[in-house]
């Protein structure tokens, strides 16, 4: 998969979330080098690995994986003449000793996970090395009974320490010394005995100057008789350190000898790590083995994208069945991006053998190639316009196509002249079609739907729109274009009715009566806007404006505000200072008629007698007014709808 597809559709990102389960750096190093596999027998595989592994977490949450720290610094300095510190062999220790319980571990767990269970058979007996280092190295250093020599060389050292402080405190507390010492104390200076004596008395006493405090007026003096036995004891010191790096190198070696061993073992708990976090993911997400097939079927059942959680609007998908490619419509923000973003990203998790989350019965295809174009793509670097780097895209697109070649394409043609954007659009829909591409596709033309109706093999879909909410459900819907919403929104919001059928004509090039259309439940008038499949090129309509002076407004005439940016229809005309009532959105504002540009007339709109009640008065007013006509009704008052 080239950087394109996997920074569009958030792969790096996701792994970082699947990788975070991890508990060793190598196994998050792991997760990040995954790469989606074409294979199917490994595919499978992979996910089986992981469905034992989810029994198995079902069963014990704590698995024993080492934490593997320092393990490969170590083998990469192995045959350098340099033996492992004691430190190191420790760590070596725990890893080896962890290797051997997650051993027992998986044993046991034979009866859930056979698969992976069997993988602890790969691994040598490795016990005797444990047992040698934890035999030599204790404390972070040499045991005394590491070797023999080593045990014989401590104890005479010990011995010879034990000598010289006794000497050194007879000394210091003898009358002979005594009147020349500055106090009865013993003290070290560089590893080596010393009595502090008064500086004018430092030739009274044979030895070696070994300190002077800062003041001057003491010297550190080693007692010509202690130097004798602590000259032993650096001697033996020697010997003990000469001694040390033999049982270290020994170590070394031994560690050398079965560094292939170590180097299996280790890789088996990466694999481990690996397959664990992958279970703990799917775990996380509810995740399913998805059927893998190499005929290009996708099958989603309630698949969610992953990055989104337990929000996400589910999806319900079949495609490579019927048709190979869907195009999909609908209001901006809808989820028409997120859609086939979901589709891509669940590809490349298959194929890299993670679990998805959707429902049993889901099914995924195996695709040489996912090759996207979504977002602008814009380089600064490069000084491209955002149309001109998604054509490059586009171009490379179509040349790396093949039928086994999954192709996500957003808000395709967009960004230029919509006629011109339309007709390149086209062409490259039946071009990667006609390479047997799979391919999902999103787009705001209404040509496309309609290419897409009469196109064998394709599919149109849209994004669902609640008109009683005016938001998006997310949604998908196979089948059907998405009708556009925008004269359901127009009515929704109190636009007069005969607008609407004014927008509609100039649209579709045909009446349609609106009037009542509010009367209607929403989800009726929302078909009734969708029954419309035809579409013919928009029509520029610009009103002639007229100097707001020269006109004198009436009632039902339609008019632009621009100060609040905003239509709306004359309520009351101008009253001797000029002020106009207009009804915007549904409520009275007064406006001066200075304020105002005429948009269309009323008589254009209305026919002559035409009842104004319906526009500016509520559906219960008016039946509420018409039986005050026919009789009285007490304790009723309607007040004018004017504020």
């Amino acid at each position: 998969m080239n950087s394109t597809t996997i920074q569009a559709l958030q792969f790096t990102d996701l792994k970082k979330e699947v990788g975070s389960y991890c508990i060793s750096e190598p196994g998050k190093e792991a997760i990040t080098s995954l790469e989606p596999s074409t294979h199917k027998k490994r595919i499978d595989a992979w996910l089986h690995e992981v469905s034992e592994a989810k029994k198995i977490l079902e069963i014990s949450a704590s698995v024993p994986i080492h934490g593997l720290h320092g393990i490969q610094y170590i083998l990469k300095n192995l045959h350098k003449g340099v033996p492992c510190r004691p430190d190191q062999l420790m760590g070596l220790y725990e890893f080896l000793e962890c290797i051997e319980k997650l051993r027992r571990f998986m044993k046991d767990k034979e009866y859930v996970a056979p698969t992976i269970t069997s993988y602890v058979y790969s691994i040598s007996e490795l016990e005797h090395i444990a047992a040698e280092i934890i035999r030599c190295i204790r404390n972070g250093r040499v045991d005394d009974y590491a070797s023999k020599e080593l045990l014989k060389i401590r104890k005479q050292i010990a011995t010879l320490e034990e000598r010289i402080k006794q000497r050194v405190e007879q000394l210091a507390k003898s009358a002979k010394y005594s009147k020349y010492m500055q106090e009865n104390l013993v003290s070290i200076r560089n590893g080596r005995y010393v009595i502090p004596v008064k500086k004018e008395y430092k030739n009274n006493i044979k030895g070696a100057v070994l300190d002077v405090s800062a003041s001057g007026s003491t010297v550190y003096i080693e007692p010509e008789e202690v130097s004798v036995i602590q000259d032993s004891i650096n001697l033996l010191k020697f010997q003990e350190e000469a001694e040390e790096e033999k049982i270290l190198f020994v170590l070394t070696g031994l560690v050398e000898e079965h560094e292939h061993e170590i180097k299996i073992a280790m890789d088996m708990m990466v694999s481990y790590d690996l397959i664990f976090a992958k279970a703990k993911y799917s775990m996380a997400i509810n995740g399913i083995a998805p059927q893998m097939n190499e005929h290009h079927l996708i099958r989603l059942k309630g698949a969610r994208h992953p990055l989104l959680g337990k929000n996400a609007v589910p999806l319900n998908l079949v495609i490579g069945e019927d048709f190979d490619a869907l195009v999909i419509t609908g209001p901006n923000t809808g989820g028409k991006t997120v859609t086939i973003k979901t589709v891509g990203l669940l590809t490349m998790m298959a194929q890299c053998g993670m679990h998805i989350p959707a429902e049993a019965g889901s099914e995924i295809a195996i695709f040489q190639k996912i090759l996207v174009d979504i977002g602008d793509g814009q380089s600064i670097e490069q000084s491209l316009s955002t149309f001109s780097s998604r054509i490059k895209n586009i171009i490379d697109i179509l040349a790396q196509s093949t039928p086994q070649t999954l192709v996500l394409l957003d808000e395709l043609g967009s960004g230029t002249d919509p006629a011109e954007g339309m007709g390149l659009a086209t062409s490259i829909l039946e071009e990667l079609f006609n390479k047997g591409t799979t391919m999902l596709a999103t787009t705001h033309y209404s040509e496309i739907k309609e290419f897409a109706n009469a196109q064998e093999g394709f599919m149109n879909g849209s994004m669902e729109f609640d008109v009683e909410t005016l938001k998006p459900t997310y949604r998908l819907i196979v089948g059907e274009g998405g009708a556009s919403q925008a004269f359901a929104i127009a009515l929704r919001l109190g636009m007069h009715p005969k607008l609407i059928e004014r927008a509609h004509e100039i649209t579709y090039k045909e009446k349609r009566d609106y009037t009542g259309a509010t009367d209607k439940p929403l989800h009726e008038l929302n078909r009734q806007l969708a029954m419309n499949k035809k579409y013919i090129h928009k029509q520029k309509h610009a009103p002639v404006e007229k100097s707001a002076r020269e006109i004198v407004f009436k009632m039902g005439d339609n008019v632009k505000i621009p100060s609040i940016g905003e239509f709306g229809i004359v309520y009351k005309p101008a009253d001797e200072k000029g002020n106009v009532v207009v009804q915007v959105k549904g409520e009275m504002q007064t406006f001066n008629h200075k304020r105002l540009t005429l948009y269309i007339k009323a008589e254009e709109l209305y026919e002559e007698g035409y009842d104004f009640d319906i526009i500016f008065e509520s559906k219960e007013n008016r039946k509420l007014r018409s039986q005050m006509n026919k009789r009285h009704i007490d304790e009723v008052i309607l007040e004018d709808g004017e504020k």
